[in-house]
């Protein structure tokens, strides 16, 4: 289910990507502080090419951590946004933008034809980690971690273009929710969680994940 999901979200980026109002507004800065559209564009469509990076590369000789584990460990979690991480992840997204809006558009939609062809095949219990090193995940928790990412800047994108924010299906969006509420709880703890989503009148100003 996973694997479906995140193929349907990694369509709806690509779609998102070759819309005109994008490549029309690429140089303007975008909704998330930081990035231009076309910065943001580029993050976007790293999160296609990273996971056919991620099937070309070696399995890891480490246990995989699970997707929340990952994500509670993330280098970027309480980094400044100045500061040197989120520099590096600013500057890969205006790496892959360099080639333009049409090609960039272009390039994403024929990795996703490649992913949809060799997703599906692959073992169940497959461990993997990303290009820049551990730790290991099994490769379904990578693609919920990378699915998390597409629907953040889906709607990052689309606001930023004054878009609709494109939809997924419901199965993509309650994992990701599940993932971020779990991420959530880890941080402020289950009752604020709970409060937030049942009983606003006791809830905390934020529960965000990050």
């Amino acid at each position: 289910m996973i694997r479906e999901s995140y193929l349907a979200s990694a369509d709806a980026a690509a779609k998102l990507l070759a819309h005109p109002a994008v490549a029309e507004r690429w140089d303007r800065p975008s909704a998330l502080t930081g990035y231009t559209v076309g910065g943001l564009a580029g993050h976007l469509a790293g999160q296609v090419n990273v996971v056919a990076k991620v099937l070309d590369g070696p399995a890891p000789d480490t246990d995989p951590v699970t997707a929340v584990e990952h994500l509670l460990n993330a280098r970027w979690l309480d980094a400044e946004q100045d500061g040197e991480v989120h520099r590096g992840i600013r500057a890969s997204g205006v790496q892959y933008a360099q080639v333009g809006a049409q090609t960039l558009a272009r390039q994403t939609a024929e990795v996703l034809e490649c992913l949809r062809r060799e997703l599906p095949g692959q073992p169940a219990r497959r461990v993997v980690q990303f290009p820049w090193g551990p730790p290991a995940l099994l490769l379904d928790d990578l693609l919920l971690n990378r699915m998390m990412e597409i629907v953040v800047h889906l709607d990052d994108l689309a606001v930023s273009v004054e878009l609709p924010t494109p939809e997924v299906p419901a199965a993509a969006t309650d994992a990701v929710i599940g993932l971020l509420a779990a991420v959530a709880a880890r941080r402020h703890g289950p009752v604020p969680v709970i409060r937030a989503l049942t009983r606003t009148e006791r809830a905390l100003e934020t529960i965000a994940a990050f």
